[in-house]
């Protein structure tokens, strides 16, 4: 068993999902200073996401899905994740993101899974309220160990490869931690830095 997990926002794809719904709704300033508070670790990711999430109340929902996608793939995504399945690895996305953005790419990508939140609406609109599985600092540590369970996989047949903040927590159950033009606080715990914004020179890293 050979299991891979990737961040989203800032690693699979070239952005952060939350700051281009921001912009097209008006709040890009606002949101994007939030943003980088939390992913350098300066911001708990609960707040974060509540408050970025709350500051979207009003937009349509339909708008917010068009817009996801048609999100950019990072520099060599879908050669990286065709490869690391010819190499015979599990793939699995982990984000602090919104099923709406994450779903489409795992599709396209021909990933195994994805774990996201939802963003919640009401009759066309998004309410500004936000649910789902990954809305804490732990949830992308605790994922990864329910995933390596029902696998059964272990930590030496596991890599994480993130960007921010909050991929701290799958760092911890993973030998082989890829920090992906990451922000200094998640590349204090890795053991593989790549700076170059193409994934596939994580290829180097993953046998």
């Amino acid at each position: 068993m050979k299991l891979c997990v990737f961040d989203f926002d800032s690693t699979l794809m070239d952005g952060e999902t939350i700051d281009i719904l921001a912009s097209a709704f008006g709040k890009g300033d606002e949101i994007a200073a939030i943003t980088q508070e939390a992913m350098n670790g300066k911001l708990d990711f609960f707040e974060a996401i509540t408050r970025r999430v709350g500051a979207l109340k009003g937009m349509s929902y339909d708008e917010a899905i068009k817009i996801c996608e048609n999100l950019p793939l990072t520099n060599g995504a879908e050669q990286t994740v065709a490869e690391l399945k010819k190499r015979g690895y599990i793939i699995v996305i982990f984000s602090g993101g919104f099923h709406i953005a994450t779903d489409p790419i795992a599709k396209r990508l021909g990933a195994n899974a994805a774990f996201a939140n939802i963003l919640r609406q009401k009759n066309g609109v998004l309410t500004g309220e936000v649910g789902g599985e990954m809305l804490f600092d732990f949830s992308k540590g605790d994922m990864l160990c329910r995933v390596q369970n029902l696998l059964g996989a272990d930590e030496t047949q596991t890599i994480a490869i993130g960007d921010g903040a909050n991929d701290r927590a799958m760092f911890k159950y993973a030998a082989t931690k890829i920090a992906f033009c990451a922000k200094e606080i998640l590349k204090k715990e890795a053991n593989a830095i790549v700076d170059e914004k193409d994934l596939r020179r994580i290829l180097q890293y993953t046998p």
